[in-house]
C-alpha cells in the first residue's frame, strides 16, 4: 500500500486553516455590510450623538466670514485646509473644521462649542477602512467590494432558476432549507442594490490604491496631481503670509448667480498664505454627483468650475460614485430604502456562510468551532457596535471605540473557539441542512 505523501492529519489541519481563512473574509465582508447599513444615517447619528448644538436653516455670508476669521485667529498650528460645513436638511448645523479642531457655530457666526462626533467618525472609519491605516484599509474594503460583486454574479450563474423562484418560499421547511430559501430570495430582491453597492465600493477602494500607485511611480507621490484631470488642479502653493480669504464675497456670488445650487461646503486651501484659494461645493438637484466645485480667488472672485456637473462623462461618473454608494441623494426615503436593502444584504452575507458551513458538514467536514465562531461574528458584531454606542453615552467622546469593538469581537471569537458547545445548538441547526 502506497504511503500518502502528506499525513491525513496534516491534510485535515490544512483544510481547517483554509476554511478559517474563508471565514475571515466572510467576517470582514459582513462587518463592512453591517457598518455600511448604519452609516447611511451618518448625519442622523451625528445629531443623536451630540445634541444641544445650535441648529439653523441657513447661515449668512457675513456670519460665515466671521466664523472663518475667528477660527483662523485661534489656530496655534497652521492648517492646510479649513472646511465650513453649511446647514443642510439632514444636518441643520454649521461647523468649521481645520487640521487641528472642529467647532460648531451659532447663527451669528460666533463659536458655540467643540464638535464631538467621535462615535460617528469611528463608524465611518470602520466601514471605509476597517479602522486600519488609510491606504491599507481602503484597499482591503475595495477588494471585499470586488469579492461581493463576484459572489453576486457567480451566485446567479450557479442558480439558473433563481429568478423563476424569486417569490417561492417553502413555508414548511426548516433548518438549512429555509435558510437557503431566504438567502436566495433576498439575493434576488436586493440584486440591483447589491451590484451597485459592490461595484461602487470596489471602485472607491481599488481606485484609491491605483491612484496611490500611479502617484508613487509617476508623480513623486503627489496624489492630487493624479486626481487633477477629474476634480480640478491645485494652484501652485505660496507659503508667504496672506490675508484672511473673503468667504462672504464668494457666498454672495453663489447667491446672486447660482440661486438654484444648494451650497454645502466652503473649502479654504492653504488659508493664511499668499497661495490660498477658495472652493465652494454646491449640490445640484436631481443629480447623482456629490456636487460641483465652484472656484474662487482669495479675494472672492469667481474663476470657474471643476466641471463635475457638465464635463466629460468620466468626470460626472466619478463624481456620482460616492452618492450612489452611500445613499446621499433623494432625501429620507432613499436613506430608508438603503437601510432596508442594506440589512437584507447583511443577512445574505450571514446566511451565505452558514450555507457554506452546512455543505462542508454534509461532506464529512464537521467543524463545530468554525460554526460557533461564525455565530460569534454574526451576533457579536452588532453587540460590539452597541457596546461602543453605550460607551459613547456613558464615557463620552473620548471613549476607546476602536478597542471596544475589535477587542470585544476577538473575545467573542475566542470564547466560541474555546467552548463551541456554548453556541453549538444554534450553529448546528443553522448549518445542518445548508
Amino acid at each position: 500500500m502506497t504511503k500518502p505523501i502528506i499525513d491525513p492529519a496534516t491534510v485535515k489541519r490544512g483544510l481547517g486553516a483554509h476554511a478559517a481563512i474563508g471565514l475571515i473574509g466572510g467576517a470582514l465582508l459582513y462587518i463592512v455590510c453591517l457598518s455600511g447599513t448604519l452609516l447611511v444615517l451618518y448625519e442622523e447619528w451625528q445629531g443623536f450623538e451630540q445634541r444641544g448644538v445650535p441648529e439653523m436653516g441657513a447661515i449668512s455670508p457675513a456670519a460665515a466670514q466671521r466664523a472663518v476669521e475667528t477660527v483662523l485667529a485661534g489656530e496655534t498650528t497652521p492648517t492646510t485646509h479649513l472646511y465650513v460645513h453649511l446647514p443642510v436638511a439632514e444636518l441643520p448645523r454649521a461647523t468649521v473644521t481645520t487640521d487641528n479642531r472642529a467647532v460648531h457655530l451659532n447663527p451669528d457666526g460666533t463659536l458655540a462649542m467643540a464638535e464631538e462626533i467621535a462615535w460617528s467618525d469611528f463608524l465611518y472609519a470602520l466601514h471605509y477602512t476597517l479602522n486600519l491605516p488609510n491606504v491599507a484599509g481602503i484597499s482591503i474594503v475595495g477588494a471585499l467590494g470586488a469579492m461581493m460583486l463576484a459572489l453576486a454574479i457567480t451566485g446567479l450563474i450557479a442558480h439558473p432558476k433563481i429568478f423563476r423562484d424569486a417569490f417561492r418560499l417553502r413555508s414548511r421547511s426548516t433548518g438549512g432549507v429555509a435558510l437557503a430559501d431566504w438567502h436566495n430570495r433576498l439575493s434576488v430582491w436586493t440584486l440591483p442594490f447589491s451590484l451597485a453597492i459592490a461595484l461602487t465600493g470596489a471602485i472607491i477602494g481599488l481606485a484609491s490604491l491605483a491612484v496611490y500607485g500611479v502617484a508613487a511611480v509617476s508623480y513623486d507621490g503627489d496624489m492630487e496631481a493624479v486626481y487633477a484631470p477629474i476634480f480640478g488642479d491645485e494652484p501652485a502653493p505660496d507659503a508667504r503670509p496672506g490675508p484672511v480669504p473673503d468667504v462672504a464675497a464668494a457666498l454672495l456670488h453663489m447667491q446672486a448667480n447660482y440661486p438654484q445650487v444648494a451650497v454645502t461646503y466652503v473649502v479654504l486651501h492653504d488659508p493664511g498664505t499668499a497661495g490660498q484659494h477658495v472652493q465652494i461645493v454646491g449640490a445640484h438637484d436631481r443629480r447623482l454627483i456629490f456636487g460641483e466645485y465652484y472656484l474662487f480667488s482669495a479675494a472672492g472672485q469667481f474663476t470657474g468650475t471643476a466641471r463635475l456637473a457638465d464635463g466629460e462623462i468620466g468626470q460626472q461618473a466619478a463624481a456620482s460614485i460616492y452618492n450612489l454608494h452611500f445613499g446621499n441623494y433623494g432625501g429620507l426615503w432613499v436613506k430608508i430604502a438603503y437601510v432596508v436593502f442594506g440589512l437584507a444584504l447583511t443577512v445574505v452575507c450571514a446566511t451565505g456562510t452558514y450555507l457554506w458551513l452546512g455543505k462542508r458538514r454534509r461532506r464529512g467536514m464537521h467543524e463545530p468551532r468554525l460554526a460557533a465562531m461564525w455565530d460569534a461574528v454574526v451576533w457579536g458584531s452588532p453587540l460590539a457596535l452597541a457596546l461602543t454606542l453605550v460607551a459613547r453615552l456613558v464615557l463620552g467622546n473620548e471613549a476607546p471605540f476602536v478597542a471596544i469593538f475589535w477587542i470585544g469581537l476577538v473575545v467573542a471569537l475566542a470564547i466560541a473557539g474555546w467552548q463551541p458547545h456554548w453556541l453549538g445548538r444554534r450553529a448546528g441547526s443553522a448549518t445542518a441542512a445548508g
